[in-house]
């Protein structure tokens, strides 16, 4: 319960500022990619574990979010926190949450609806790359980090 209430609240700080960018249509579509993203991730951390099962629009959630920070990096959540400060401490928790098994949580579900996310409101607006470049980068990190963690071996 806590998880869906900690989704279903960060869903109503991003959500808003995705459709009033890319429109309702663009929203629904990055939501489904990002779900798809989330599970695609999950399906390769645990192709091979047959006993895994998980359920969830985590990973959807998460593209929202990524999307909301490249779209509006000024935001603030809660008043106080950066947009793009929660969202990469976020997937350095994800990360961290794979790497450990923390909780009964889809962390890489997270990981890759954030990805998902990223791409596809690049797709949709790619002036984000020239206008927050900064941004841009800042949240391509820790995407770069799992990557290369996952090549090592380390996840």
């Amino acid at each position: 319960m806590q998880h869906l209430l900690f989704n279903m609240l960060t869903l109503y700080f991003f959500a808003n500022i995705v459709v009033s960018a890319l429109g309702s249509v663009s929203f629904v579509v990055l939501y489904i990619v990002s779900l798809l993203g989330g599970n695609f991730l999950s399906y390769l951390f645990h192709k091979d574990e047959y006993h895994y099962s998980a359920i969830g629009a985590s990973g959807a959630v998460s593209g929202v979010i990524y999307s909301g920070i490249l779209l509006l990096p000024e935001m603030m959540i809660y008043g106080i926190i950066p947009g793009y400060i929660f969202g990469i401490g976020y997937l350095i928790y994800s990360i961290y949450g794979i790497k450990n098994k923390v909780g009964n949580i889809g962390h890489d579900a997270h990981f890759g609806g954030a990805v998902a996310g990223y791409l596809t409101t690049i797709l949709y607006d790619y002036r984000v790359i020239y206008e927050e470049p900064i941004t841009v980068i800042a949240l391509l990190i820790p995407i770069i980090i799992l990557f290369v963690l996952m090549k090592l071996g380390k996840i």
